[in-house]
């Protein structure tokens, strides 16, 4: 029995839950390839030129495994994630989407989440999803899911300790917690602000945290952060949670933005996406009142690296440069003022 994961869109919140459940069933999974512009050509070419890039993308994705031979799709659902808290509209209809642009013949898993309907509770959400394969024991879907909550919640333990995500991926899902952190020292440490299937796709973002690294700049995102840091963060910003992926978008920029040692902010988006272009506008306003510096980036299929890298490089030399400053002038505070020594009058030393 084997399942197909498109590695785009949801696929980068919840894969090591997905890895954990449907191997305790039997299921094997199988990944679509990495992104490339060959992907990214054949997904874009099956919607409309409005469609946001990571849809696109998803389309690639499916196109790619369906290509493998892979007949079976998972493509889940997922309105809402907490009462009255929903998913964008890419997510929510993505089985509809992908059942009228890929004309061919496969089967698409597509179980529904709805945590804002008391019907549509998680069980059943697991149990649409192995429906497909003849799995109906509640009692093993119950016990899988265990082993799917162990593994994304190692992946989250080792993310939030400052593990690497590719590493942290790699360890969850061989049910390893390996604490290897780096504790090298950097001079200037920022936030990137993002979703994500946008921030772990290289392809998208041109490999942008790898390229910060080299530039000596500490990276910070929202995997690093508790839920409940990202929900003061959204305090923060005077605003309530209504999307769903908000957390890593505006709840990350509300904690970083009030961080002492995060010297700016970094926020990647998707051309044409609705709910983010609300989300950076808070975000832009807060970070002019805390003067702290911000770099919006907007990514598309058309973006090229040399542009991207070029702002990037920018953005982190101006950081250099004002850190400089800062160290210089409190240097200069710091050294007391000169004594000027007054000679006595010689008439008055005769005496």
């Amino acid at each position: 029995m084997k399942i197909g994961i498109p590695r785009a869109l949801t696929y980068h919140n919840y894969y090591p839950f997905w890895y954990g459940f449907f191997n305790k069933l039997g299921i094997e999974v199988v990944l679509s390839d990495k992104t490339t512009k060959q992907i990214v050509s054949k997904g874009s070419s099956k919607v409309v030129p409005e469609t946001c890039l990571p849809v696109k993308i998803y389309v690639g994705h499916v196109l790619n495994l369906l290509d493998k031979g892979i007949d079976k799709i998972y493509c889940p659902s997922i309105q809402s994630i907490d009462n009255k808290i929903y998913n964008c509209s890419k997510i929510r209809g993505l089985p509809d989407l992908i059942r009228n642009v890929v004309k061919r013949d496969f089967t698409l898993i597509e179980p529904t989440l709805d945590k804002s309907d008391d019907a549509n509770n998680f069980y059943i959400y697991l149990q649409e999803s192995v429906k497909p394969f003849g799995i109906t024991d509640k009692k093993l879907i119950k016990e899988a899911s265990k082993v799917g909550w162990a593994c994304i919640n190692n992946y989250n333990l080792m993310r939030q300790s400052g593990v690497e995500h590719n590493k942290a991926l790699s360890n969850a899902i061989k049910g390893r917690v390996v604490l290897d952190i780096n504790e090298q020292e950097y001079p200037i440490h920022v936030a990137v602000v993002s979703h994500g299937y946008n921030l772990y796709d290289d392809h998208s973002t041109m490999k942008a945290l790898q390229k910060l690294e080299k530039l000596e700049v500490k990276a910070h995102t929202a995997e690093e952060l508790s839920i409940d840091q990202m929900k003061n963060g959204i305090k923060l910003l005077d605003t309530e949670l209504y999307w769903a992926n908000e957390h890593e978008m505006t709840g990350a920029a509300g904690h970083y933005l009030n961080r002492a040692n995060i010297d700016g902010v970094i926020s990647i988006t998707a051309f044409g996406c609705g709910p983010d272009s609300l989300m950076i506008d808070r975000i832009t306003r807060k970070a002019r009142v805390l003067k702290k510096p911000l770099l919006n980036l907007t990514i598309d299929e058309h973006t090229g690296e040399a542009g991207f890298v070029t702002r990037l490089e920018a953005f982190t030399d101006m950081l250099f440069r004002k850190k400089r400053a800062s160290i210089l002038q409190s240097l200069n505070e710091q050294i007391p003022e000169p004594q000027v020594i007054q000679k006595e009058d010689n008439d008055r030393v005769s005496r």
